[in-house]
This record gives structure tokens, sequence and C-alpha cells, in this order.
């Protein structure tokens, strides 16, 4: 039988007193509220349509989703990326898929949705609270582009990984240089992908000005300070469009040396 210490539930309890489960199967829905219920949800909603659902969890702005992957209304990926998409307080909850669909491409699916977690039923209480403490205890950074928005991929169901590393800044990916790598290939994507949705562009492209101010800091940068500083007063300066940002993005490239290809041909 499956016991958790009152240590590590005290932990969690913040995170899962309030959650949302987006189940189209009653008895699943059922099975998984009374196991989240022993690991200290105070607060259980459920709902078995996607429309219904976005409308449950504007509403609650729950601490952790759970949703199934696929239901005659419901479709678990492209909830999770409205959901990443949206205005909603919890859009950048974490999203634990629990499906019996554990194909490869169902995992890779749920990844590149924006999913934390990934659990095929059936399931164990032990496996479940695996899921629950990843999220809850073991944060990931969060990535504002236009193509994707979610927790870095390369973590997905981190705790189950223990093969090779497959890029070669996985050693250090929370590193300033990778944050400042990432962050300007992003904002190169950015504008490249702006007029396909530009409410996306310009969010991905203020937490990007956001970032690489932080990590100029960090690594005692001044000129990056200033450049990243800069985009970040355009973007809350008032009507922002995509002419307007190719001056101080511009500036931040400028600093770039050597510049990355894509970079170079974006410019």
């Amino acid at each position: 039988m499956f016991t958790a210490d009152a240590r590590t539930l005290s932990r969690l309890e913040p995170a899962v007193r309030r959650i949302v489960i987006v189940e189209p199967n009653a008895a699943s829905a059922r099975l998984l509220s009374d196991i989240m219920k022993g690991l200290g949800a105070r607060e259980v909603y459920t709902e078995s349509d996607e429309e219904r659902a976005l409308e449950l969890l504007r509403d609650v702005e729950p601490g952790v989703i759970f949703t199934e992957r696929s239901g005659e209304a419901l479709n678990g990926e492209t909830l999770t990326r409205r959901v990443r998409r949206s205005s909603m307080s919890c859009r950048m909850a974490p999203v634990i898929m629990v499906t019996g669909e554990a194909t490869a491409a169902a995992i890779k699916g749920a990844r590149d949705a924006g999913v934390h977690e990934f659990l095929r039923k059936p399931y164990t209480t032990g496996d479940l609270f695996k899921r629950v403490e990843n999220v809850a205890l073991k944060s990931r950074p969060w990535v504002e582009a236009v193509g994707y928005v979610g927790p870095d991929r390369r973590r997905f169901n981190s705790g189950e990984y223990s093969g090779a590393r497959k890029r070669r800044a996985d050693g250090s990916t929370d590193g300033p240089v990778d944050v400042k790598d990432q962050a300007l290939r992003i904002l190169v994507a950015a504008m490249s992908q702006f007029d396909q949705d530009p409410a996306q562009a310009m969010r991905a492209i203020r937490q990007q000005a956001q970032t690489l101010k932080t990590v100029a800091v960090k690594t005692g940068d001044a000129k990056l300070a200033i450049a990243a500083g800069g985009l970040e007063a355009f973007m809350g300066a008032g009507a922002v469009t995509k002419g307007g940002l190719a001056q101080p993005i511009g500036a931040i490239m400028a600093l770039v040396q050597p510049a990355p290809a894509q970079m170079a041909r974006a410019s």
C-alpha cells in the first residue's frame, strides 16, 4: 500500500488545494478525485466537455489541472494549448495528462501542447503521486514563445528519464548562457511569426526582454541590460507594431557576436 510522509503532503498542499479534472469517464474522474483528496486536495472540480472546462478553469483558477487526452467533446491537447495561450490566471498551471492512449505520438503530442506530466492508465497511487510531486515541488523553466507555450520540454516526465542527454546544452540548461541563447532565438522566431499571432508574439517578446535584462544583470553585461531595458520600455509604452519593434530588437541582436545563422537570416 502506498503511503506518503506528512512532511511531503504538507509541501504539496498549496499546489493541490484546488484542482480541476477534465475527464469524460465518470468512474475515472471519481477515482482520481478520491486519490487527490487523500493527497491533500480540498476543492475538486470535474468536467467532461472542453468548452465547459475552459469556463470552469477561468472561474476556479486551479493549482493543478488533470485532463484526459480525448473524449466525445474533449481534446486534451487542444484544451492545454488554449489554456496556455489564454489570459486566464491559471494559464501556467501544471497540466497532467492521464490517459490510456500511451503511444509515442500521444506522449509527444502532450509534450508539444504544453503538458507538464503524462500518466498512463491504469496507474497506481504511487505513479500519480510522483507526477504530482514533480509539478508541485520540482519547478521547470517556462517557455513563452509563439510556436510553443509551456514548461521546458527537455524536462518532460524528467523524473523517469535516466538515459543519455541528447542536446549539447542539456548539461547546463539553467545557466545564463543557455537562457540567453534561448531568449534570443525566441525573439527572432516571434518577429518572423508576428503576423500569424500578434498577441502571442508580443507576449513572447515581452517575456524575452525581461529574461535578457535579468541575465544581463547577473552577468554584468551593461550593454545588453540597456538594450533589453529599451525593448521592455518600448513594449510598455503603448501601441506596439512589428515595424516599431525592429529598432529595439535590432539593438539587442547587434550585441550578439557571432550572430546565430537563423538570426542573420531573419534580419
